[in-house]
């Protein structure tokens, strides 16, 4: 009988998507959960809350878009994994943080690791999988984030129990030992290209496709001229921002807001995990169905649903809808984003421009965690920071009806 060999692109894929849960699931969405116990461990409040995720956000900003350009140019391999042993490192030290102040320079570490082997990742899986699999595969790559908050939900909640004050600190230890373990598996199995061990993406099914795909050249004028890449930066702040606040300060709002327990927040945020996990696969191949453009749109539409019913409240039924809905498509903008990015400029170029279209996600995702906290403290309540949020989703679902069909080959 013969054997069937396997595509190497699998192996890129399942640890691509492993380096997201250590980059993004734990770097950035491991704060939510950790939030209420590290807030009463170093005694900071709403707004400092929202400045310590700022922080972090901000150093994910800072090298988003010179990581993806170093890895068009240098090879993904080399900055993804010094990016996510970076993070793993800020990981560490975050859990040793004594003060305010400590933990802003921590977070913001955290977030430059995040930020230059997160954006890198997705870019590759551009040029290990073909165009009609590219949605497929960066939606697979994006549920490394729900890995995160499927593991997070139920363990960090028990590691506090049993470890009370001290809880919050072996968590984020927990959290950097493994980013540190991932980012080795990284670099001993990742690739730059098919082409470096002599294979074609998976898919590919014609020499001139081929051609079309690994020859290309590095032109950045195409990326910084491009008007089409400039209004998908624009709609990508609206997801930044708003999904922003309503991750960031998830667990928080139900603790403080819905009367939840640590643990019965922890479950529900697990759920949201569950849920999340094929989202992005889900919608990645829904946009090479029905297009980039209708799938974007739809996918705002139920974002500004699920951040309404969140606000509102009506524990526990309204927020479990909104976890669920949420959960139903929570990384599928991203994994959207980098098929459009391959789709618009091609597969070479596609770490450079998901990266120039990072910063306008980075930008809203930044700012946003600040203006929600002081918002929470000035009304006592995190009701009218979701409602922003759910207006902003919906200006982004607004955003996508302008975007040019003819700009976007698989819209």
């Amino acid at each position: 009988m013969k054997s069937v060999k396997i595509h190497y692109s699998w192996f890129i894929l399942i640890v691509g998507t492993l380096i997201v849960f250590g980059a993004l699931g734990l770097g950035r969405f491991g704060y939510t959960i950790v939030l209420p116990a590290m807030q009463k461990g170093l005694g900071m409040n709403n707004t400092h809350a929202g400045i310590l995720a700022t922080a972090n956000l901000a150093g994910y900003l800072a090298l988003s878009v010179i990581g993806g350009a170093l890895a068009s140019r240098y090879g993904p391999r080399t900055v993804i994994t010094a990016g996510l042993a970076l993070a793993g490192a800020g990981m560490l030290l975050t859990g040793t943080a004594t003060g305010f102040i400590s933990a802003i320079v921590w977070r913001a570490l955290t977030g430059i690791g995040s930020g230059a082997s997160n954006v890198p990742v997705m870019g590759l899986m551009q040029s290990w999988f073909a165009k009609k699999r590219r949605g497929f595969a960066s939606g697979i790559a994006v549920s490394g984030s729900s890995l995160a908050l499927i593991i997070t939900g139920p363990t960090v909640p028990y590691i506090i129990s049993i470890y009370m004050d001290k809880g919050w600190r072996i968590s984020w230890f927990i959290f950097g030992g493994v980013a540190l373990l991932l980012a080795i598996i990284g670099f001993l199995i990742l690739r730059n290209r098919p082409s470096d061990i002599g294979l074609k993406p998976l898919g590919l099914e014609t020499d001139e496709t081929i051609s079309s795909q690994q020859s290309e050249g590095l032109h950045w004028g195409h990326i910084y001229s491009s008007a089409t890449v400039w209004h998908l930066g624009a709609v990508y702040f609206a997801f930044g921002f708003s999904y922003m606040i309503y991750m960031t300060f998830f667990v928080k709002s139900l603790i403080t807001d819905g009367r939840y327990t640590q643990s019965s927040a922890g479950q529900l945020f697990m759920l949201m995990g569950w849920f999340s996990l094929l989202c992005g696969l889900i919608w990645g191949t829904v946009s090479d169905v029905i297009g980039r453009k209708r799938a974007l749109f739809i996918v705002y539409l139920i974002h500004a649903l699920s951040f309404s019913l969140f606000a509102l409240g009506f524990a526990p039924v309204g927020y479990t809808i909104s976890a669920i809905l949420f959960g139903l498509t929570a990384w599928s903008i991203p994994a959207i984003m980098a098929a459009t990015c391959g789709d618009v400029l091609g597969s070479r170029m596609a770490p450079a421009a998901l990266g120039f279209i990072t910063l306008f996600f980075g930008i809203g995702q930044a700012i946003a965690p600040s203006i929600a906290g002081t918002i929470a403290d000035a009304v006592g309540s995190f009701s009218p920071a979701f409602l922003l949020a759910s207006g902003m989703a919906l200006l982004g679902a607004i955003g996508t009806l302008f975007l040019r069909s003819s700009s976007l080959r698989n819209c």
